[in-house]
């Protein structure tokens, strides 16, 4: 991986287990915008990025090269061996290799722990056209301009001491439905420090997710997926439908319980099980496994 700085902006060259579409669109995030052919907006880390991908190079179009290096290679992951990653999985599981071959361009992003919180609320029984609508309206209304691409605004997520200024009939008006009152408890908890990010970090998984899920509406799933996305746990294992679908086709072959997946899951690929679930998962949901 070679960074350099050019006329159009900074620049990613020979970056490799890398997909920038397949990256974003994989389930993990859901404040992007696609303005073109593998290219996009992109809104994260209190800014707005212009970034294409052509072949094995990203074009960063309004951003420095601090920028690029200290927030946006570790947003993307971009420091990770991925190589390694899959190479352990391949010889650990021989079942994965279809999934991580098509999906083979997904990498995690490291997000913000308090935006994933939030976010993977909202998602609940949502699609993800909704919930990217219910977090624009949350950012236009409680969180900060950062700029415009094309005549339309973006904004920041908000803090956790901006949005908790929101009622559960504020949250009822920006479309969360019954999850207005999670995301009122989620936000007092935050701010009044029963839920710290800095004590989570310190705490082991178990722990971690147990504490999560003080929260109103926090089961495992979604606390899984803070884990995963916005505190960095890669031994995280999030399961929803579809990934109960495709562990019983490709692992059971019999419907089993969710806490059995769980248990194999974490004996089977252990710290490396956030990578398999996301391979297994936007595998699963592309094709629509049954």
């Amino acid at each position: 991986m070679k960074i350099k700085v050019d006329k159009t902006g900074i620049i990613i060259e020979e970056i490799e287990h890398f997909d920038l579409k397949q990256t974003l669109e994989c389930g993990q995030c859901f404040r992007y915008e696609c303005i073109g052919d593998n290219e996009y907006i992109i809104i994260a880390k209190n800014r707005m990025l212009h970034l294409k991908q052509e072949g094995q190079t990203l074009y960063f179009y309004n951003s420095t090269m601090e920028d690029v290096q200290s927030i946006w290679c570790p947003f993307f992951d971009l420091n990770r061996d991925y190589g390694a990653i899959k190479k352990w999985l391949n010889e650990r599981d021989h079942l994965i290799g279809e999934a991580m071959e098509q999906k083979s361009g997904v990498r995690i992003l490291n997000q913000d722990f308090f935006e994933m919180l939030v976010t993977f609320i909202i998602s609940q029984n949502k699609q993800i056209p909704h919930i990217m609508q219910i977090v624009a309206r949350i950012s236009e209304r409680y969180g900060e301009y950062i700029g415009e691409w094309n005549g339309k605004s973006y904004y920041s997520f908000p803090t956790p001491e901006a949005l908790s200024k929101a009622t559960e009939q504020d949250f009822l008006d920006m479309k969360a439905g019954f999850r207005a009152k999670y995301l009122v408890d989620a936000c007092r908890r935050v701010v009044n420090q029963e839920l710290s990010e800095t004590e989570l970090r310190q705490m082991n998984y178990n722990d971690a997710l147990e504490k999560i899920q003080i929260i109103k509406g926090v089961g495992e799933k979604v606390g899984n997926c803070v884990l995963l996305f916005g505190l960095g746990r890669r031994e995280a294992f999030p399961i929803d439908v579809w990934m109960i679908r495709i562990m019983e086709r490709l692992y059971f072959d019999k419907p089993v319980k969710k806490e059995e997946m769980q248990e194999f899951a974490k004996e089977h690929f252990g710290e490396y099980g956030g990578y398999a679930q996301q391979y297994l998962f936007y595998f699963a949901r592309d094709n629509h496994v049954k």
